[in-house]
């Protein structure tokens, strides 16, 4: 059974950085679609960014220019590093993993607990 968990949420003030990993198994790792979702209080879960197979990285428009996302080889670990952040990026962060890389995002089926992030004004 795949498993993904999560780990360095927290709080920071606006402005201040952050940085998520995810820690899977080497398969996972290694074939499958990567990616970060998140969900703030009351609203829908939205994705954040993703790394595909081939190390190609697609981001949404929120996160474009301040947050990154990249692997770790040496720890089989996903990594969003998360700069200049704002309050608006206060949400439960979730890594995701989708086995057959569908590019409309609706394939990522397998998902961490999640990891609390909170920025403050």
């Amino acid at each position: 059974q795949v498993q993904l968990v999560e780990s360095g949420g927290g709080s920071v003030q606006a402005g201040g950085s952050l940085r998520l990993s995810c820690l899977t198994d080497g398969y996972t790792y290694a074939f499958f679609c990567m990616g970060w979702f998140r969900q703030a209080p009351g609203k829908e879960r939205e994705a954040v960014a993703r790394i595909d197979r081939d190390e190609s990285t697609t981001y949404a428009e929120s996160a474009k220019g301040r947050f990154t996302i990249s692997k770790d080889n040496a720890k089989n670990a996903l990594v969003l590093q998360m700069n200049s952040l704002k309050p608006e990026d206060t949400a439960m962060y979730y890594c995701a993993a989708d086995p057959s890389c569908d590019s409309n995002w609706s394939g990522f089926e397998i998902w961490g607990q999640g990891t609390q992030v909170t920025v403050s004004s």
